[in-house]
């Protein structure tokens, strides 16, 4: 028996970067130099670090009025979303809608995100962001992006038909993928993203077709405030590690757990142990279940840069799923002992 999963990934090819140059004038003489030096220093402006790049994109997509589209990409497939976010009466309103097959959105008001799929029930979460293609850690705590990735500024591009930023997040032990992320110069927001491996190869990639930046939010974001939305989901029964009858023993620097449960899936009619990792960009999730299956060595599937793990060791079922490479989710799962 295997568990299944529904995974959701990113987008498009990266383009040329164009470096910016300056150029200045000769001073004529030296006696012209206290006179032109204080004019020269007026015209060179800071620029901002890679870092503040970021903390701008945190900052525009929390506090910007927008609407957008954007094409996920991977492995010759192509997935277009549309995404609205808005402040409307002191209210952080957000929505992201697929726009090809069965009906799949979400939408946030403030602290809830409520989830609308055609094969399930409507339901609620009680947090600050939506799951799905854009990273999560773009809108939230940056800081905890620097423990793991270094940030190198490259230069300047054109994406979508604006000057863009192209920062790159570098992975400082090659033990998960980098991001190349393209920032619009004008609003801070996002343009473009990219997952490259190690070998620098393309895994996936989201390009934005569409971008209007407003003063006032979308009328469908306004709606929302008068919605009825699904309750909130029930959380699975919360656990400790300590509480396992298995434990994990290695993860990448970094990584931190940001949740744990037992749940009950109906497909296979087992209880399977869930722990969600973080590392400030990337989700590495965790299942463990009991089998009666015979021992199998790992088995790897991966969907872009996403990798599905899964083994069978002493009597359970390993399941690890990530944006990570193969190698790492494998020594995740053989580092897991049982009690």
């Amino acid at each position: 028996m295997k568990l299944a999963f529904i995974l959701i990934v990113s987008a498009c090819l990266s383009v040329p970067v164009f470096a910016q140059q300056s150029s200045g004038e000769e001073l004529s003489s030296e006696e012209n130099l206290p006179q032109q030096a204080p004019a020269l220093e007026q015209s060179i402006k800071p620029q901002p670090t890679a870092k503040q790049w970021l903390q701008r994109l945190s900052n525009s997509l929390r506090q910007l009025n927008f609407d957008t589209s954007f094409v996920v990409v991977r492995n010759n497939r192509a997935e277009p979303y549309r995404w609205l976010h808005g402040i409307e009466n002191g209210r952080e309103l957000e929505l992201i809608s697929l726009l090809n097959g069965p009906r799949k959105e979400a939408v946030r008001v403030d602290n809830t995100v409520s989830y609308f799929e055609s094969n399930q029930q409507p339901y609620s979460v009680n947090t600050n962001s939506i799951s799905g293609p854009i990273p999560r850690a773009f809108t939230s705590d940056i800081e905890k992006i620097y423990q793991s990735y270094d940030l190198v500024e490259v230069g300047k591009s054109r994406i979508l038909g604006r000057p863009a930023q192209l920062i790159r997040l570098v992975s400082k032990d090659k033990q998960r993928f980098g991001y190349w992320v393209w920032l619009d110069i004008e609003s801070g927001l996002l343009l473009k993203a990219a997952i490259i491996n190690n070998e620098g190869e393309l895994l996936e990639q989201i390009q934005f077709t569409h971008l209007t930046i407003s003063e006032k939010s979308n009328d469908m974001l306004q709606q929302l405030l008068e919605a009825e939305l699904p309750n909130t989901h029930d959380n699975p029964s919360e656990v400790t590690q300590a509480q396992l009858k298995w434990r994990v023993n290695w993860l990448p620097n970094g990584f931190d757990m940001l949740e744990s449960n037992q749940h009950f899936v109906e497909t296979i009619n087992l209880p399977v142990d869930f722990l969600l990792f973080n590392d400030g960009l990337v989700d590495v999730s965790v299942y463990v279940s009991t089998t009666d299956e015979a021992p199998r060595k790992s088995s790897i599937n991966q969907t872009g840069a996403t990798v599905l793990l899964s083994q069978i060791r002493e009597g359970y079922e390993i399941n690890i799923v990530g944006k990570v490479p193969a190698q790492t989710a494998n020594a995740i799962a053989d580092s897991i002992t049982f009690n």
